[in-house]
């Protein structure tokens, strides 16, 4: 399951798909121009978001 964790705070969020309940996956996508986004991704292809924010920047997750 993709965790999103504060650098700041210490917060965390785990996320889930909301069409289906399944546990979103880490993943990274490539832009045209070469940079990567980390993102998370439903399994079953219901979409995908990119990271939360919190105390005003980007949280981090672990890509496994």
């Amino acid at each position: 399951m993709a965790t999103y964790e504060c650098d700041q705070c210490g917060m965390s969020v785990n996320a889930t798909c909301g069409i289906c309940d399944a546990p979103l996956e880490d993943d990274i996508l490539e832009l045209d121009d070469g940079t990567q986004v980390q993102i998370s991704k439903c399994p079953n292809e219901h979409g995908k978001i990119k990271s939360p924010l919190c105390c005003g920047e980007d949280m981090s997750c672990s890509i496994g």
